[in-house]
């Protein structure tokens, strides 16, 4: 029962990975990019590193593969920030839709 609901969870991250790359090819600007990959990707993470969590061999080996999680969500908020930081910086403007 325990590798079923596994084999979900890494299924579901795998999905969040491919929504988050998908946002980052498709959306307008660098904003709206760094949204997709902030969310998409740190849930999509979480999704897998349970999904592993529940196949490590010891529950230290599990602590450990979800001590990850907090750490990569905290690095990613402070890259995304410095990204969208630098943006404005250099003038690159939000992507508005035109009004017909």
């Amino acid at each position: 029962m325990i590798d079923w609901v596994s084999a979900t969870l890494l299924i579901v991250g795998a999905c969040f990975y491919a929504a988050g790359t998908l946002g980052l090819l498709r959306f307008p600007d660098v904003y709206s990019r760094l949204h997709a990959l902030a969310k998409a990707d740190n849930l999509g993470l979480g999704f897998v590193l349970l999904g592993l969590a529940l196949q490590a061999q010891s529950i230290a080996a599990g602590l450990k593969l979800l001590l990850i999680w907090p750490l990569v969500l905290a690095a990613s908020a402070g890259v995304s920030y410095a990204i969208a930081r630098r943006a404005d910086r250099l003038g690159v403007k939000p992507w508005r839709k035109d009004a017909p």
